[in-house]
């Protein structure tokens, strides 16, 4: 639990400092054809820096799979339609999660208004993420990876061709 939290404080942090450079940027192109990019570009700041961070890390761990890295730039691309979560509701939706969590599932249903909104954006950016991503021309294994990038690998159907990725792809999103 404090590693979660020091994780959140980190991230906190990140969402008012960090922007992508020209070298991210660089690398953005380089992996993501141009209709993904446009899909990256509707991303915050933040988000984008985020996403390069993750997609770095993999890199640096040797993984050069095409799905991998353009999943890893795009995991948080449903939440692009909605305004940004505040710090105080992603602080709200980790301990809400760590304290309540059938009440959060829950929340998390619906549509996106009201005090239920960082509940349903949290739960169903996947999805949303997903279902952009195979519109603009995503492999089915981007697609895949987008869509599972939160559940627990034992609830991803288990001949999810990139079933083998989902441990690393959320590895380095918990750690960026």
């Amino acid at each position: 639990m404090l590693v979660r939290i020091a994780y959140r404080i980190r991230q906190y942090w990140w969402t008012f400092s960090s922007a992508p450079n020209e070298t991210d940027l660089a690398l953005v192109r380089v992996i993501l054809p141009p209709s993904l990019q446009a899909l990256f570009s509707r991303m915050t700041t933040d988000e984008q820096a985020h996403a390069v961070r993750v997609c770095r890390r993999l890199l640096l761990e040797g993984h050069t799979e095409p799905a991998l890295l353009q999943a890893a730039l795009l995991h948080d691309v449903g939440k692009a339609g909605y305004a940004p979560l505040r710090p105080w509701e992603r602080a709200l939706i980790v301990v809400c999660k760590a304290l309540c969590p059938h009440a959060v599932s829950r929340w998390g249903q619906g549509e996106p208004q009201g005090w239920r909104r960082p509940f349903v954006v949290a739960l169903q950016h996947p999805l949303w993420g997903a279902r952009e991503a195979q519109r603009a021309g995503a492999s089915p294994e981007a697609t895949a990876l987008i869509r599972y990038h939160q559940d627990e690998t034992s609830s991803v159907p288990p001949r999810t061709p990139v079933i083998r990725f989902l441990a690393a792809l959320q590895a380095a999103d918990d750690a960026s």
